[in-house]
């Protein structure tokens, strides 16, 4: 299997899995009507963030504890259902490809919550990810977050905004990275795992 990895992508996780609490689901992208997908990530989303609160270290010494329980819960929500939602969006219906999606809790070095969804994609869409990486890396993420949303004015068929992305790393301070990789040959199949690190 070949792969390619950009930005902040912890390529072990799976090995530590049996060291940290985690979480992953499944998904058959054809099994269920678009709509009612996204009904599914919302709930998805709403289950991993509650699921995170029974690891989240509470201390009756910290006033700001509980506020920042709910801080944490709100950002694992939006991140998750952004991961799930894109995921589901740009799959490559063509493959009967399980979309991938998980959550980690880890307490070392710092306390970090580690998202991941995982799709099949299109070579089309390869590349066109591939040049949105390269710009989100290489600009500053508040100027590029009002150019892609001019962009998405002018073309309302604008397919990659990348609007959800930018808004993780402007309000709630995620690294995010990348990994392509060929999983099957003839025909070939191409994976994306897009990952979101956020502190809390």
């Amino acid at each position: 299997m070949s792969k390619m990895i950009f930005g902040n992508f912890l390529d072990n996780l799976s090995e530590l899995g049996n060291n940290i609490d985690s979480l992953e689901l499944s998904f058959s992208p054809s099994s269920r009507p678009i709509k009612q997908r996204w009904r599914n990530n919302r709930l998805s989303a709403h289950f991993v963030a509650d699921y995170l609160s029974t690891f989240f270290p509470m201390s009756d010494d910290d006033p700001n504890s509980e506020r920042r329980k709910k801080q944490s819960i709100g950002a694992v929500s939006y991140v998750a259902n952004e991961l799930l939602e894109n995921a589901m969006k740009f799959n490559n219906d063509d493959f009967e490809y399980r979309i991938r999606f998980g959550i980690y809790f880890m307490e070392e070095p710092e306390i970090k919550v580690v998202l991941f969804a995982t799709n099949s994609i299109n070579t089309e869409q390869s590349i066109q990810l591939k040049q949105f990486i390269q710009d989100l890396t290489e600009s500053d993420p508040d100027e590029l977050y009002i150019r892609q949303l001019e962009k998405s004015a002018e073309d309302e068929n604008e397919d990659v905004s990348g609007l959800g992305l930018i808004t993780m790393v402007n309000d709630y301070d995620a690294k995010l990275g990348w990994q392509f990789s060929t999983v099957a040959k003839n025909p070939e199949i191409q994976t994306v795992t897009t990952m979101a690190q956020i502190p809390v």
